[in-house]
C-alpha cells in the first residue's frame, strides 16, 4: 500500500528578532541544519520544502547540500501559521490571551490554510512519497495534533527543538502514524 511520509524539521536556531523581523540562522543554527542534513542524507526524499521565512530557507538550503538529487523549494504548506479558533469554547481560557495577540499575518482563522496543507501533504497516491519539510514549531504541532486525533487546541505545548525531526505517515489501510517526535539525537556530533 503506497504511503506518504513527511519528515517535519523545525528550522535551526535563529538570531533574536521581534515579530516584524525575519531573522537569520545563528552559527549554532547552521550547525543544527548541517546535522539534520547528515541525519537525512539517506532518506532520498521526493521533495524538500520550506517556508519563506529566512531561518527556514537557510536551513533547507544547508540540508539540500547534503542530500543528493533534491533541491530546496518554497511551499505555502510550510508557511509559519498559528491556528486561531472560530469557536473559542474549544480552547482552554488560559490560551485565549496568547491566541488573540497573534499578528494578523501569522493568524490562520479556523486553521483553514494549515488543514489545506495537511490535506495536500497526506494524499495517498499510486507510489510511496517522501517529503522533508522545513517549517515552524506551531505548524509541526498542528500536524502532529491532527495525526494523533488530539483536541483542536492541543498543538499548543507540542514544542519541538530547533533542528529536531518529527516523522508522520499516512495510509489508506490504517490511521495516520506518528513515527517519531522531536528526534534530536543527530545533535550529538555538534
Amino acid at each position: 500500500m503506497p504511503t506518504p511520509t513527511l519528515y517535519l524539521v523545525r528550522h535551526g536556531e535563529a538570531t533574536e528578532g521581534d515579530e516584524h523581523s525575519d531573522p537569520a540562522l545563528t552559527e549554532r543554527g547552521r550547525r543544527q541544519a548541517t546535522a539534520v542534513g547528515a541525519a537525512l542524507s539517506d532518506v532520498n526524499p521526493d521533495a524538500l520544502l520550506h517556508s519563506s521565512r529566512r531561518r527556514a530557507t537557510e536551513t533547507a538550503l544547508i540540508i539540500a547540500t547534503m542530500i543528493d538529487g533534491v533541491s530546496a523549494e518554497h511551499s505555502d504548506a510550510a508557511e509559519d501559521r498559528t491556528p486561531i479558533p472560530h469557536d473559542w469554547s474549544m480552547v482552554p481560557v488560559q490560551y485565549h490571551e496568547f491566541l488573540r495577540s497573534v499578528p494578523g499575518d501569522d493568524a490562520d482563522p479556523g486553521a483553514r490554510k494549515l488543514n489545506d496543507a495537511v490535506s495536500a501533504l497526506s494524499i495517498v497516491g499510486e507510489h510511496d512519497r517522501t517529503v522533508v519539510m522545513v517549517t515552524h514549531n506551531f505548524v509541526i504541532g498542528w500536524i502532529v495534533r491532527g495525526v494523533m486525533d488530539a483536541p483542536w487546541w492541543r498543538w499548543i505545548g507540542l514544542d519541538q527543538d530547533n533542528g529536531a525531526i518529527s516523522v508522520v505517515r499516512w495510509s489508506d489501510a490504517r490511521p495516520p502514524q506518528l513515527l517519531s517526535f522531536n528526534q534530536n539525537g543527530h545533535f550529538a556530533a555538534i
